[in-house]
């Protein structure tokens, strides 16, 4: 009931447009989850999160994984060569050449290979257990206040490490998972290309060891600070 409790409260106060989205790392040696089924066909980690938001659940082993690149982020698979070479990216075009398309590869933030089976996306409010991370998609105003709700209690700037690429699997799943910090994302050309996020929408990502001192904070700045801002009153 936490979960349902926490993505109702982040709905309500936010006036989200879908609903917050889990995600599980399953790793080696660890159990799969049960009541949740595998996609009927291959699918990326921002198609997930994407179908996630609107309703749907899935359990996605490595081998449903359709995207090289993000799952062998995620632990699920070895990089192909031609990745970590950065030819397969500076053949989209967003790169001069392969240097600079590696350059990126090699600061990416990565699990272990092959350390993970499994991920697991649905609404935060399907979870019966802890999740990783919650990722949010939403417009730029609607995420902003996770900001203040992020340094309500401690203060603070926040920092964001985002990339041309991996928007969702690495910058709204891995960094908040091995950083412990939230992270955000303007979207990536995968996840632009492949899902149906729109034009002014960003993504979010929250460690869920973090989520309910949030939630909390964002309990405290809704009727004053963001009810005003939202409303244009001074």
């Amino acid at each position: 009931m936490k979960n349902v409790e926490l993505s109702e409260k982040l709905v309500k106060i936010l006036n989200l447009r879908y609903e917050p989205v889990a995600v599980k790392l399953i790793k080696k040696g660890q159990h799969l989850p049960e009541g949740f089924i595998e996609p009927a066909n291959n699918i990326r980690h921002c198609q997930s999160i994407m179908r996630a938001r609107k309703g749907e659940s899935f359990i996605i082993p490595a081998e449903k994984h359709a995207c090289v690149v993000g799952a062998s982020s995620l632990g699920l698979v070895t990089m192909p060569p031609k990745v970590k070479a950065g030819e397969f990216h500076a053949n989209i075009g967003l790169f001069e050449c392969a240097d600079a398309a590696a350059n990126m590869i090699s600061q990416r933030f990565e699990l272990e290979e092959n350390s993970t089976i499994a991920t697991v996306v649905g609404p935060l409010k399907d979870f019966e257990f802890e999740p990783d991370v919650v990722v949010l998609v939403d417009v730029p105003e609607t995420l902003y206040w996770l900001v203040p709700a992020a340094t309500f209690f401690e203060g603070g700037r926040q920092a964001f490490s985002t990339a041309a690429f991996q928007a969702t699997c690495v910058d709204s799943t891995i960094i908040p998972l091995l950083t412990g910090k939230m992270n955000m994302s303007l979207g990536c050309f995968g996840c632009r290309r492949s899902t149906d996020i729109k034009n002014d929408e960003m993504i979010a990502g929250i460690p869920y060891v973090n989520l309910e001192k949030m939630v909390e904070a964002l309990e405290k700045i809704h009727e004053g600070p963001m009810q005003k801002a939202r409303k244009k009153e001074g």
